[in-house]
């Protein structure tokens, strides 16, 4: 599969905020987190209120899903706000490194709304001492 990276999201979070819970029908956490965007359509922010939740069920599959507005500019130079939705999911136990996402997008920029509001997105994420990057891509 040829891609091209589109945004570099450098995801931080404080182990202090995360919730969690264990019941009888699986485990939760709750992970809010913000950080820094940088890539070749976009520049900003992670606005307050991101949050990746993961949730494994009784099965072991942990599904990961993390919804996110970042703000910042677009690559006209406009000011914008993007929210991603971004999905992944494993059975191994941990997540494979690169561990791979699905992300949907939603934006109010007239420059990139065309080009984000299709189905052709990947993502992958690696630990950093920071917390996460997460890595989009364009399938080509």
């Amino acid at each position: 599969m040829e891609k091209k990276l589109i945004l570099e999201i450098k995801v931080t979070f404080d182990p202090e905020d995360i919730s969690s819970l264990s019941g009888p029908g699986g485990d939760v956490l709750l992970i809010p987190f913000g950080g820094t965007v940088t890539g070749e359509i976009f520049h900003g922010v992670v606005r307050p209120g991101g949050v990746d939740v993961q949730r494994v069920n009784l099965s072991g599959v942990r599904h990961m899903l993390a919804r996110y507005m970042l703000e910042g500019t677009d690559r006209a130079g406009k000011p914008c706000r993007i929210y991603i939705e971004n999905n992944g999911w494993f059975t191994d136990g941990e997540a494979a490194v690169p561990f791979k996402t699905v992300p949907a997008f939603m934006t109010d920029s007239a420059e990139l709304a065309p080009y984000l509001h299709q189905n052709k997105f990947v993502g992958e994420g690696t630990p950093w001492e920071g917390g996460v990057i997460i890595r989009l891509y364009e399938v080509l």
